[in-house]
């Protein structure tokens, strides 16, 4: 199989990544609840994968990494940990429904940052949305639909110039790019995409003094008297058990990435992207979406062939080439129906670094056959 759908989870893995999962299975017992040697080990893991994620966000404290089961669980830790209805939200039309759905449930007021017919978020509009009830800033920091990239440099002046939170969802970005945590108040990351870690990983990096009410309580393995739950961080959020046997599996995707370094994961990764660009942009019947001239966007590429709906070209590409890519919606509706594609819904193919140029040659072959 030629796997082109790395933005839903990244494929193949590092092979020690899975190595790490069967040996923490076999090897390790429940972190911070016992002082035997199997539950020891497994607390020093979870200890060195805080400390791991931290330096690669550039944070000093580790104690301010909290590990989730994922990006959607930290976003809605974030909003509804940090937000009521009474606030005013400023967001984007190119948000996943990992940030709408939270925020719609919570019923705050919304204003959404637009975009072009690029998919290219028009920044200059956030200030004119600001209100005096204007809470947070939640954004995406690149597509998972166009691969744009948002500049968070921008919106995190924007956000400390008015006293306002900044919440990025980094489920496209983290271990793709090089992220300096504190550009934003909280920064929720998965860890199955980029940083090539098991699926039911993930976290947030907090900044300091940023008080977040927990979206969970219970064992904590410690001040099990107490009627409420521990108030330091991590503990503060992160009630029950840690997935200790999958952080050790993100712990070794972590280890790939710093062994490869980001930057070279990322030029190959353009690299194949724009491969792919430069190949099916002399198709006359094929259109695609996005800014490819952006400097440092996500290896994506979202297409339409004339007269084949997206499924058609994602069953076909499948079913007769074993190509595997992503049709529809990729639960981003707003940023669908500012481009025109809502209900055509787009193909998308997204690379890695385990892709070859000889994958993306094939790919754009049969793209012209169409």
């Amino acid at each position: 199989m030629i796997y082109f759908d790395n933005s839903a989870t990244s494929f193949p893995k590092p092979p020690q990544v899975a190595e790490a999962v069967f040996n923490a299975i076999n090897d390790l017992g429940a972190p911070n609840r016992g002082i035997y040697p199997i539950s020891m080990d497994a607390s020093r893991l979870i200890y060195s994968v805080r400390e791991s994620v931290a330096e690669l966000f550039n944070r000093s404290d580790s104690s301010q990494v909290v590990f989730s089961s994922g990006a959607t669980e930290s976003l809605n830790t974030a909003i509804n940990g940090l937000l009521t209805a009474d606030d005013h939200v400023i967001t984007t039309v190119m948000e996943h429904n990992s940030v709408l759905r939270p925020l719609y449930r919570l019923g705050c007021e919304l204003s959404f940052i637009p975009c072009d017919d690029k998919g290219r978020l028009l920044l200059d509009e956030a200030e004119k949305l600001l209100k005096p009830n204007t809470k947070a800033i939640v954004v995406n920091h690149v597509s998972n639909v166009t691969g744009n990239a948002t500049d968070i440099h921008f919106l995190s002046r924007l956000c400390v110039d008015n006293g306002l939170y900044l919440i990025l969802d980094c489920a496209q970005s983290a271990g793709r790019f090089n992220i300096d945590a504190n550009i934003a108040d909280v920064i929720c990351f998965t860890g199955h995409k980029s940083l090539f870690g098991p699926q039911g990983t993930g976290g947030m990096i907090v900044k300091d003094g940023v008080l977040i009410n927990p979206l969970k309580v219970g064992g904590a393995g410690h001040h099990s008297s107490d009627k409420e739950h521990p108030q330091p961080m991590p503990d503060r959020l992160e009630a029950g058990i840690q997935n200790c046997h999958s952080l050790a599996g993100l712990f070794a995707g972590i280890k790939f990435i710093k062994h490869m370094t980001v930057e070279k994961i990322a030029k190959k990764e353009s690299d194949l992207a724009k491969r792919f660009v430069d190949g099916v942009s002399g198709y006359k019947n094929i259109k695609l979406y996005g800014d490819f001239f952006q400097q440092g966007r996500g290896a994506v590429v979202s297409l339409l062939v004339e007269g084949y709906g997206s499924a058609e070209i994602t069953e076909t590409l499948a079913a007769q080439y074993n190509i595997a890519t992503r049709s529809g919606m990729h639960c981003a509706p707003l940023l669908h129906k500012a481009l025109g594609t809502e209900k055509t819904g787009l193909t998308r193919f997204s690379f890695s670094w385990f892709n070859t140029f000889d994958e993306v040659d094939f790919a754009v072959e049969v793209l012209g056959r169409f």
